[in-house]
C-alpha cells in the first residue's frame, strides 16, 4: 500500500511538472528527468543553485525538493497556504490541474514573486510549519529524548533520568508508519490510550547506514516486540503485556481474552519504547549459571552499576544504619525498595557488586550470596524448557543468514521469529512444518536478532521473558543523560556519558 501511494506521488508530481514547464517555455521532455528538471526549476526562479545540490542529502534533501516544488507554483502566482499544502501532500493531483486544467493558471516569473507580500500571520504560520518540520525531521533521523521510567536498569540509569538517544549510531530508519501526530510516540498528548497514528499507510524496514552497528553491552533503545499487541487501558499496555494475560489467565483462549478487554495492535515502530543493555550479538550463544551470564562461554562483563538481589546472612545484630545510608543511600530499610523481604537473620538488599563488596567487611555479615529469583515461568513458554531467570540457556541468537533444523523441541524459541517478526505463514502439524505453503524442516533466518537485559537483573521485563530483539527494532544507542530529577535535580548526572 504504501509503495502504491509513493508510486503514484512521484508519477503525479512529474506528469504536473510536464504540463507546468510547457506553460513556463521549458522544453517538457526536461521534466521527466529526476534531479535535472528541479535543475531546470533552480536556473528559471534564480533561487541560489546550492539548494539544488542539498536535494542530495538524505532524508533532509527530500524536504529541500518540496520547499523547490513550493517556489515553483509561487512563480504561477499561488500564495496561499492552502495552495502550498496542495503542492506539498498531493503534488499528483494539484500539479497536473495546474499544468494541464486550469486555463487561468499561467507562468509569471520572478517578477510576479517579487510584488508578493507576505501578511504577518502568514509570517508566524510559515515559521511555525519550518519549525515543526525541522523538529520532525530530528527528532525522526538525528536524535530523541526519553525519560527513564522504571528501575529496571538501576544503577546505570535512574528513574528519570533524561537521555539523548542517538538515532545516526545504528543508521536511521525510514518510519513504517510515516502518517502521525508530531511529537509523540503512540498515544495522542493527554490521552494514554488513542493512537496518534495512522496505521493504514505502512512501508517497508529500510535503515540508512549508520556509524556504527549494535555492539555487545551497547545501552540501546528499542521497540518492544512483545508490545506489538496491548490490552488498550491504563494499567495494561507493555507494563501487563498481552501476551502474558493471553497465557497466564486464558490458557491460550483470545476470543476469551477479547471478549472482556479492549485490544489494539501497534506497528511494529509504534510500540512502546525499552531500554536496556544488549548482551548478546547475533550468532552467540547465551546462558545464564546461578544468576552469572556466559557469552560463547565466558563471564559476560558485569556493569559497573548493575545490580541484583542479594541475601545478606548476619549475626544477632542489624546492620549499622549509618552505614546503610551513608554507603548504600538507604534511609529506611523497612521502607526502601531495596529490601525485598526480611526474614530472621536474613536481609535481602539489591545492590552493585561495589555495594554487595562493602556490605561483606561489615563485622556483623557472615555471609553475602545472590538470592535465587523465585521460579516464574520465562520464555519460550513450552514443556521442552525447564529455564528461569537465574538458570537459562544455552540459546542461540539467530543471525541473518544463518540457517536452522527446526524440531518440535525448538520451534517455541523460533516460532514468533518466523511468523510475526519475519512474516511469513508457519503451520505445524504432528511434528512438521510448512512454511508459506512449503513443508520443510529449515529455515534461514532474514535480519539479525539481539538479546537484551536490565542491569537491574532481577527486577528487569526484558529477553528473558520475551525473547529475541530484531535489528528491524533497533532505535538508538542512549548516549547522554542530559538531565536527572528526583526531588531535585541530581546535579552529579547531569551531561554524564551512558556506559
Amino acid at each position: 500500500m504504501g509503495w502504491i501511494i509513493f508510486l503514484i506521488y512521484v508519477i503525479g508530481w512529474h506528469i504536473g511538472l510536464y504540463g507546468m514547464f510547457k506553460k513556463a517555455g521549458i522544453a517538457p521532455w526536461k521534466a521527466l528527468i529526476p534531479f535535472y528538471n528541479t535543475w531546470q526549476i533552480v536556473q528559471r526562479t534564480g533561487i541560489r543553485k546550492v539548494w539544488f545540490w542539498l536535494q542530495f542529502i538524505p532524508i533532509a534533501g527530500q524536504f529541500i525538493s518540496i520547499w523547490i516544488t513550493i517556489i515553483w507554483v509561487m512563480h504561477f502566482g499561488k500564495f496561499t497556504l492552502l495552495q502550498h499544502a496542495l503542492a506539498v501532500f498531493v503534488p499528483f493531483i494539484y500539479l497536473p490541474y495546474l499544468g494541464f486544467f486550469s486555463n487561468d493558471t499561467r507562468y509569471g516569473g520572478p517578477e510576479v514573486v517579487k510584488h508578493y507580500r507576505k501578511s504577518s500571520a502568514r509570517e508566524w504560520v510559515d515559521a511555525a510549519v519550518f519549525a515543526v518540520v525541522a523538529a520532525t525531521i530530528i527528532r525522526t533521523f538525528v536524535f530523541e529524548a526519553y525519560v527513564i521510567p522504571t528501575g529496571s536498569m538501576e544503577k546505570t540509569l535512574l528513574i528519570s533520568d533524561f537521555l539523548f538517544v542517538n538515532k545516526m549510531s545504528y543508521g536511521p530508519r525510514i518510519p513504517q508508519t510515516p502518517l502521525s501526530f508530531p511529537f509523540v510516540h503512540n498515544t495522542m498528548p493527554f490521552s494514554k490510550t488513542e493512537p496518534s497514528y495512522i496505521s493504514s499507510v505502512q512501508l517497508p524496514y529500510k535503515r540508512l547506514p549508520g556509524t556504527t552497528e549494535v555492539k555487545r553491552n551497547d545501552v540501546v533503545v528499542f521497540n518492544f516486540p512483545a508490545g506489538d499487541t496491548i490490552i488498550n487501558l491504563p494499567d495494561f499496555g507493555s507494563a501487563v503485556p498481552y501476551y502474558d494475560v493471553l497465557r497466564d489467565r486464558y490458557n491460550g483462549n483470545r476470543d476469551a481474552l477479547m471478549a472482556e478487554y479492549p485490544i489494539l495492535v501497534h506497528p511494529m515502530d509504534k510500540t512502546d519504547n525499552y531500554i536496556k543493555r544488549c548482551v548478546g550479538i547475533h550468532g552467540d550463544e547465551l546462558s545464564l549459571v546461578k544468576g552469572v551470564l556466559f557469552i560463547n562461554g565466558k563471564p559476560a562483563l558485569v556493569p559497573e552499576d548493575s545490580q541484583i538481589d542479594y541475601r545478606v546472612e548476619t549475626d544477632s545484630t542489624p546492620i549499622n544504619s549509618d552505614f546503610m545510608r551513608d554507603e548504600l543511600g538507604i534511609e529506611d530499610l523497612e521502607e526502601s525498595d531495596q529490601m525485598r523481604k526480611p526474614k530472621g537473620k536474613y536481609v535481602f538488599l539489591n545492590l552493585t557488586p561495589s555495594e554487595a563488596e562493602k556490605v561483606r567487611k561489615q563485622p556483623n555479615v557472615k555471609k553475602v550470596e545472590i538470592e535465587p529469583y523465585p521460579r516464574v515461568q520465562v520464555f519460550p513458554y513450552d514443556s521442552y524448557h525447564n529455564w528461569n531467570v537465574d538458570s537459562f540457556g544455552p540459546i542461540k541468537i539467530p543471525a541473518k543468514g544463518a540457517t536452522v533444523t527446526l524440531t518440535p523441541e525448538n520451534i517455541a524459541i523460533y516460532r514468533r521469529v518466523i511468523a510475526t517478526y519475519e512474516q511469513n505463514t508457519l503451520e505445524e502439524t504432528g511434528g512438521k512444518f510448512v512454511i508459506n505453503g512449503v513443508a520443510t524442516d529449515k529455515y534461514t533466518f532474514k535480519y539479525d536478532y539481539f538479546w537484551m537485559m536490565g542491569d537491574n537483573r532481577h527486577r528487569s521485563q526484558d529477553s528473558r521473558f520475551w525473547g529475541f530483539v530484531p535489528e528491524t527494532n533497533v532505535v538508538g544507542k542512549a548516549s547522554l543523560i542530559w538531565f536527572s530529577w528526583n526531588k531535585g535535580p541530581r546535579w552529579k548526572r547531569l551531561f554524564k556519558s551512558i556506559r
